[in-house]
């Protein structure tokens, strides 16, 4: 077994790993569950977030014993990260990992589980969502600042930034879910146009965001809109035609 720990003094080491221990058999299952499953746990009056990863096919077994960084390794190594560039994510506090013969068997990665007052996600499917325009800027910044910091966000996707009203009109961002993230000493506008286009298929969303990503690098917002909506259409043209086929493949589901 492989126990990394974030010294919290609070919640001591051997009550997440007994947590961990008894997570099939206790704790508040949170989401759908259907690919990783994530359960809420109340240690010494916190609520305590844990995500147990897919157990691995035969092939990532081996890769993430031997090869590379297991998942829950990876989010607990970059959610410190984005905690010393300055960044949201919920406090991470440990993974673990246990292995049998073979390779990686299962993986966990423990946070204190972060209440947001909405995710981007709502800013999509809600047009008239209070203060929609204010927000939507604002996390057109913090994704701009992202970049400066040469953080590729790879899951930058509608329910993976939560989002918590700091003042009247001052929000925070949460980045979660992350595993599939890269850092870079600069990134190149392609790349960062390639970022953002994940996070919605609205055309107005796009403009606003072009517009305040404009304010905020000083490149052009018609040359920022013309990309980032290309870029979105594609991937809005590939993801459905994705669905479509597996629709047709797997029609008795």
């Amino acid at each position: 077994m492989t126990f990394e720990y974030q010294k919290n003094p609070l919640i001591p080491a051997e009550k997440i790993k007994n947590l961990i221990s008894n997570f099939n058999n206790s704790g508040m299952l949170f989401g759908n569950g259907k690919r990783n499953k994530i359960k809420l746990f109340e240690v010494d009056g916190k609520t305590i977030n844990i995500k147990s990863f897919k157990i691995p096919n035969l092939i990532n077994k081996i890769a993430y014993r031997y090869f590379r960084k297991s998942k829950a390794s990876r989010s607990f190594e970059y959610a410190n990260k984005l905690l010393d560039f300055g960044f949201g994510t919920p406090q991470p506090i440990a993974f673990s990992e246990n292995h049998d013969l073979i390779g990686l068997r299962d993986s966990y990665y423990v946070s204190e589980h972060l209440q947001a007052d909405l995710t981007y996600r709502e800013l999509v499917e809600i047009p008239d969502f209070p203060d929609h325009d204010n927000i939507l800027r604002q996390f057109t910044r913090f994704s701009y600042d992202l970049h400066q910091k040469g953080v590729e966000f790879k899951d930058h996707s509608p329910g993976n930034t939560l989002i918590k009203k700091a003042s009247d009109d001052k929000y925070d961002f949460f980045l979660v879910d992350l595993n599939r993230m890269e850092f870079h000493d600069s990134m190149p506008f392609e790349l960062r146009m390639k970022n953002l286009c994940r996070l919605t298929p609205h055309k107005e969303m796009v403009r606003v965001m072009s517009n305040e990503y404009a304010k905020a690098s000083g490149e052009s917002e018609t040359l920022i809109f013309e990309t980032l909506w290309k870029m979105t259409a594609d991937f809005q043209y590939r993801f459905h035609r994705k669905k479509r086929i597996k629709k047709k493949l797997f029609f008795w589901k």
